[in-house]
């Protein structure tokens, strides 16, 4: 009995090797094909438009700056573009993470009429594309004199019902009412409560959030084409489209490539300065657990 429980434990620890090392040569292989494309973009953005037109190479040529110096003193704004985006994109994230969370908060730790249809309305609000309302919505911001204003890209953004959902989810089990009534008993107010305690214990979802808010308002065309016409005040990816759709003369595809690595970068500062909030709240519930 002793020699065949002392065979079965090398067995059973070589199967779970060869399953751990299997996972982690996918895991590498995903990766890999996932920043991939990152270095394709890279090494384009080192090459000139004849070179460009010649197909596809793994070495890097000597064009960056001209690249960038083409970029930036060219005929669109990029610079500017890409102030516009970070504003937008900014206020968008940041407000609608905050009256998300709000609203989640409200239908999570508040007994009232309509509760559930409320829950429901949203829900029913968040499976409409934004194209189907396109027409209306233009319409409003026409009627109201808002066009080339980033007022309508970032109100509307506050109503987000997708994070509402995801944050309402977090909270049923990361969020115990019995804190929220212990700080009411302690004489807490609504608000101290909900900024002072609520929104700590929010952090690893406001990030998570907060990164996906501010992607898809900086990467954003549809909506902002519609709207800003002047070109000062468009932002980054209509100025890409415009350099893109530029006539055979002036139409430059290292300049392109260069545009869109500028646009990278500051999605990628967000995403490192809130990722640490993430790693945090995963530490702090694995401890919990």
């Amino acid at each position: 009995m002793n020699d065949r429980n002392m065979n079965y434990e090398p067995d059973k620890s070589m199967g779970i090797k060869v399953r751990r090392f299997i996972a982690y040569a996918v895991f590498i292989f995903l990766t890999l094909l996932c920043l991939f494309w990152f270095y394709v973009l890279l090494i384009n953005t080192t090459r000139s438009h004849s070179h460009l037109t010649l197909g596809f190479t793994l070495l890097p040529s000597t064009n960056l700056f001209e690249n960038l110096k083409n970029v930036l003193t060219g005929s669109q704004p990029i610079l500017r573009g890409m102030l516009n985006s970070l504003i937008v994109a900014g206020l968008s994230a940041g407000l609608g993470v905050y009256f998300s969370t709000m609203t989640a908060y409200a239908i999570h730790a508040y007994e009232f009429k309509g509760k559930k249809f409320i829950f429901t309305f949203i829900l029913m609000v968040m499976m409409i594309p934004t194209q189907v309302t396109a027409l209306g919505f233009l319409k409003l911001v026409l009627t109201l004199d808002m066009e080339n204003s980033f007022v309508p890209l970032v109100v509307p953004a506050i109503a987000a019902p997708v994070t509402f959902y995801y944050l309402k989810q977090y909270m049923e089990s990361n969020l115990p009412l019995s804190l929220v009534e212990a700080a009411r008993i302690d004489g807490s107010g609504e608000f101290r409560t909900f900024n002072a305690i609520v929104l700590p214990l929010m952090k690893p979802a406001i990030a998570v959030q907060a990164i996906f808010a501010f992607v898809s308002s900086w990467n954003n065309y549809f909506t902002p084409a519609l709207i800003l016409k002047k070109n000062e005040l468009k932002t980054l990816p209509i100025l890409i489209a415009q350099l893109r759709s530029a006539d055979f003369l002036k139409f430059d595809m290292g300049q392109v490539y260069a545009s869109i690595s500028l646009s990278i970068f500051p999605v990628i500062i967000v995403y490192l300065i809130l990722s640490k909030h993430i790693v945090q709240g995963v530490a702090v519930g694995s401890v919990k657990g």
